[in-house]
């Protein structure tokens, strides 16, 4: 059975309550394109977009707000070929607190979020995955 199985093909959802390595797995077989953004090491908003835009390698004039964001998610195209066709959103370590707390943090997520309600139209699957790092 798929960890796809019971996760809706358009989502955010904390990464915690899954097996990653199952999840990419399951993305590489469904011949899914796998995006990673490690925060770590971010810790306001706007180096966590920074750190988003450099690990999924936005173009160049993504602007490095949320509005930027959006258009840039929302302008990924899936593999034309692929029986199942969308994206698997890595985004791990999102900071908790200081210049990027739960405030920001939702903001960034509702991004995600409006990106797989596009996605959701042109049938592709979008699901994103996030983790918060705690300090």
């Amino acid at each position: 059975m798929s960890a796809f199985s019971n996760i809706p093909p358009q989502a955010v959802l904390p990464l915690g309550a899954y097996d990653k390595a199952e999840l990419e797995r399951d993305a590489l077989r469904a011949d899914q394109i796998l995006l990673r953004s490690d925060c770590r090491s971010a810790g306001s908003k706007a180096a966590v977009l920074s750190r988003i835009g450099s690990d999924l390698a936005l173009p160049k004039h993504f602007g490095q707000n949320l509005d930027a964001l959006y258009d840039c998610l929302t302008d990924l195209r899936p593999n034309d070929d692929a029986d199942y066709p969308g994206f698997v959103v890595f985004l791990e370590n999102l900071p908790d607190g200081g210049r990027f707390g739960q405030t920001e943090r939702a903001a960034l997520l509702d991004v995600f979020r409006d990106a797989a309600d596009y996605f959701y139209d042109e049938k592709t699957a979008f699901r994103v995955f996030y983790s918060v790092q705690k300090d």
